[in-house]
Order: C-alpha cells, then structure tokens, then sequence
C-alpha cells in the first residue's frame, strides 16, 4: 500500500515536472515575442518621430517669403518673422503651420468697368457694327466715368458751374504684395483647398477688392479733368489714379503695393464721336493758328529790339518812366531797332559836323563878304556848279538860240544806272591791280 502511495507520488511529481517545463518554455517564448515585439514597437516609433520631424522641413520659393504661425500667432522678431527662400524647418503640424506669400511676383488686373458694352464678336472683330449713331447709351449695360468740361455760367447748369461729360475708359493695374504681415493679418484670403495653388487662391481673393477700390480711384480723379484731357494725357492721369489707390490701400494696411497704372484707351461715347471729332479738328486748327501767331509775335519781337522789346514798348507807353530808363532800354535793344537807332545816330553825327563845317566856313568867309559880296556870292555858286558837275554822270549841253539871254545847260543824273556801276567796277578792278 506503501509502495503503492509512493509510486503514485513519483508520477504526480513527474507530471508536474512536465507540465513545469512546458510552462516555461511558453513564458519563454511569450517573452521572446514581447521582446521582438517592443523592439519593433520602439522601430517604428522612431521612424515616425523622424517622419513627424521631417515634416517639418519645408521651402520657400525665390519669389516668396513666408509667416511661421505657432498656434495661429505669427512667430519671431524683426526680421526673423519673415523666412527669406530656401529650406527651413519648424516645428510641425498642428504645433507650426507655413503661410508662403509670393512677395516677388507682379500681377495684372485688367479693368474695363467703364468701357461700353461690346458683344464677343465685337471683341474680335475691333469693331462696333451692331451700334448705330441713334442707339442710346445704356448706363445698365454700358460702363464710362465723368469729366469735368469748360467752367460755364452758374445759373444755366449745377450749383459748382461746371459741366460734366462722359468718357469711356480701359485700364490696367500692376500690383505685387509688398509687406506679408500687413498682407496676412487685414485681407481676406480664401482657405486653400487640396489641389489649390496659393498664388491662384490669393489672386482670385483680392481681385474683387482691388477692382473696386481701383474703380473708385478712378472716378474720383477723372471728375478733375476734362474730355480733352481724359483723351488726349496718357500720363499724368494715370499717375494721380496710382496715388489715390495707394493712399487706399496703405489707409487700410494692406500690404499691397502698387507698382503700375496705365490708361490703355480712351473714347468718347460712340453716339457723339463724328461730332466730337469736329469739334478736335477745329481745336486743333484754332491751337495751330495760334501758335503761329505767337511765333509771329516772337520772331517779330526778337527782330525789332531783341529781348527788351516788350519791356521797351511798356516803357514808351508809360509816361512816368524816365528818359534815362528809356535810354538804358534803347542802348540794350538789338536786332532792328538797334540797326536804326544806330544809323539815326550816325546821321544825326553827321549833320551836326556838316553844320558846324558849313558855320565854320560862312564864318571864315564873312570879312570877305562884307568887303566883296558879290565876288563871294559867285565864288560860292561856282563852286556848287563844280561839284553837280563832278557829281553827274551824263552832261548834255544845250546850244542858246538866237533872241535868247545866256546859255542853257540841262544836267540829268543817272539816266542810265549801268553808267555808274560800269564806272565803280572799273575803279574797282584798277585799284586791285
């Protein structure tokens, strides 16, 4: 019964020796695979952390600059909240978030709000052949902006005085983003959708903005000028739009900077052009004739005294001006008046000369005179015989008839005017040789 008892006991410890080592060799196995399995585990943990962080790395482009938002609040100081192009890494999503603004690159927006209304095949064609001269223009249909015209009377239009036409206008902007953070905190971008390009997203999101303050700009500065120069100044009404709308667009802090504004064309309404363009052609003409007269007047002017000629005119006109003002003028005049001042001089030179010679020389001759008169009085008539003699250039003598009292002698002077140029060429040519 003993042996019994210890046999059964053998048998029990065997078994669960058996069962024991199974044990083990499970939990062995169990602890293996936990092993493999928290090395694994750890594997892909840093694999995902370096993925995660890797994610962080991004680029910004060279025509970009971009905002580093860390829970939605721009990051950095001074320059350092602005990350130029190139590689950059931040913290990643949702801890930092990358908002690229293409700082760089010009945009064209192309504004015909106060055009007239033109069908497709109107647009192809360049041409207006659907619009009769009679057709009214639509204001609902037909875009244009005012003018102001020539000032007229008060009573007879508004309460200014002043007369407004219409004129129709094509535009175009160019504008680029000049300050990101301006940009990003006060003007409304659309959230980019997957597939979406950021640059299309920001174009499509402002164009409605600056078209309309562009509008008004425009309306605003046009009202100061008038048709003719609405047409006919491609530069400094274009220039005084682009003022206006950057004064707008800094009020509001933007970001946005205006870089160009041109008028690309200009008309007057279709209905009114064949008028208009008389009314261009007789302006022209009245501009071209008076150019002409002022080039007249200066040409004249310049001819007869030089550039003191207005002043001198006032002068003599002015009778509280001095003779030795008038003097000073006369003496810096030129051109005309100063060729006859000259010649007026000279001659009055020489006829104070010959008076003086001639009272020297009646002087002389008085003593004698008073002794012999008349001995005197036939020298002297001798002597102006002599020099008309000297002085002509055909003589004819005329024989006396008979019953006649002395002689006649008829003297003509330069009948023939080839006789004294002959004579001086001839003078001439022997004093050259």
């Amino acid at each position: 019964m003993t042996e019994q008892n210890n046999k059964n006991d053998k048998t029990s410890q065997q078994s669960q020796n058996v069962v024991g080592e199974e044990l083990d060799a499970a939990s062995k196995s169990l602890s293996e695979a936990l092993s493999i399995s928290f090395i694994i585990l750890k594997v892909v943990i840093i694999i995902l952390i370096i993925a995660f962080l890797a994610s962080g790395f991004k680029t910004v482009g060279p025509e970009e600059q971009a905002l580093v938002l860390r829970f939605g609040k721009i990051v950095g100081v001074g320059d350092k909240r602005l990350l130029g192009p190139g590689p950059h890494w931040i913290f990643p999503y949702p801890i930092d978030e990358i908002v690229k603004i293409p700082v760089e690159r010009k945009v064209n927006l192309t504004i015909n709000s106060f055009w007239y209304f033109q069908t497709e095949q109107e647009k192809l064609s360049g041409r207006d052949k659907s619009v009769l001269i009679t057709t009214p223009l639509n204001p609902l249909r037909d875009g244009y902006c005012l003018t102001r015209g020539e000032m007229q009377s008060r009573e007879l239009l508004g309460s200014d005085g002043s007369d407004y036409n219409i004129v129709h206008t094509k535009w175009q902007l160019t504008y680029q983003i000049d300050d990101p953070e301006l940009f990003f905190r006060n003007v409304y971008v659309e959230d980019v959708k997957p597939g979406d390009i950021y640059f299309n997203v920001i174009t499509d999101s402002i164009t409605p903005l600056l078209q309309t303050m562009f509008e008004d700009a425009v309306v605003s500065t046009m009202v100061n000028y008038t048709i003719d120069e609405a047409i006919e100044s491609r530069d400094r009404i274009p220039g005084d739009v682009k003022a206006l709308l950057q004064n707008k667009l800094d009020n509001i802090d933007s970001g946005i900077k205006v870089v160009l504004v041109n008028l690309t064309e200009s008309n007057v309404p279709r209905q009114v052009k064949d008028a208009f363009d008389q009314s261009t052609i007789a302006s022209s003409n009245r501009r071209k004739k008076r150019d002409e007269a002022l080039t007249y007047f200066t040409n004249t002017v310049q001819e007869a005294a030089g550039s003191v000629a207005e002043t001198l005119f006032a002068a003599l006109h002015d009778e509280s001006v001095d003779e030795e003002t008038l003097e000073s003028l006369w003496s810096d005049s030129a051109g005309t008046a100063k060729e006859k001042i000259a010649e007026a001089r000279a001659y009055r030179t020489k006829v104070v000369k010959d008076a003086q010679a001639n009272a020297s020389y009646f002087l002389s001759l008085l003593p004698e005179y008073r002794k012999r008169p008349e001995l005197v009085i036939q020298s002297i008539y001798l002597d102006v015989i002599q020099q008309l003699f000297d002085n002509a250039e055909e003589i004819f003598v005329v024989q006396t008839t008979e019953g006649s009292k002395g002689s006649e002698i008829r003297v003509q002077l330069n009948s023939d005017p080839t006789i004294k140029r002959k004579k001086e060429t001839e003078e001439t040519q022997d004093t050259t040789d």
